[in-house]
């Protein structure tokens, strides 16, 4: 799995010209699947982002987590960071799972991340809809993760 991951001061997703997912402070998450991707990747990632020391302290010092800051995550599903662009001009997506797999991976996900911050604390966007996808970033932070490259 690979997500981007962003530090928001608000973020929201919008369906045929409906908002359907909002956050406040915390972080949107976009999130690519691959074929060979498990539940450990899930379980892998999910510690990882809410545990990211990200977010100031009371000293201006990235020091505290998602969940020190009782913050919010805005899920999206991004099968492109799979992108393959090594030849030509036009990325390849064969990387990507296909939506018999990404689907339940995705929704797996969503739920993993309200177990660990809460049912309200997690909002999504809507798999293989054309998403449109606001964001405040605050920093900026931005972060990429990989469960297969761990640095």
């Amino acid at each position: 799995m690979r997500a981007t991951i962003q530090r928001v001061s608000e973020s929201s997703v919008t369906v045929e010209g409906e908002i359907i997912g909002k956050i406040e402070n915390g972080l949107m998450v976009l999130l690519g699947v691959e074929e060979e991707d498990n539940s450990e990747d899930i379980d892998w990632l999910v510690r990882k982002i809410t545990n990211l020391r990200i977010f100031n302290d009371e000293n201006g010092v990235m020091n505290k987590s998602l969940l020190d800051v009782d913050g919010e995550i805005l899920l999206i599903s991004q099968f492109t960071l799979h992108a393959s662009y090594k030849k030509g001009n036009r990325p390849s997506y064969i990387r990507a799972a296909k939506p018999d797999k990404s689907i339940p991976l995705y929704e797996e996900s969503i739920q993993a991340f309200k177990n660990v911050l809460g049912e309200n604390k997690v909002k999504s966007g809507e798999f293989g809809a054309d998403m449109k996808v606001a964001l405040i970033n605050d920093g900026p932070v931005t972060i990429n993760m990989d469960t297969k490259n761990k640095e």
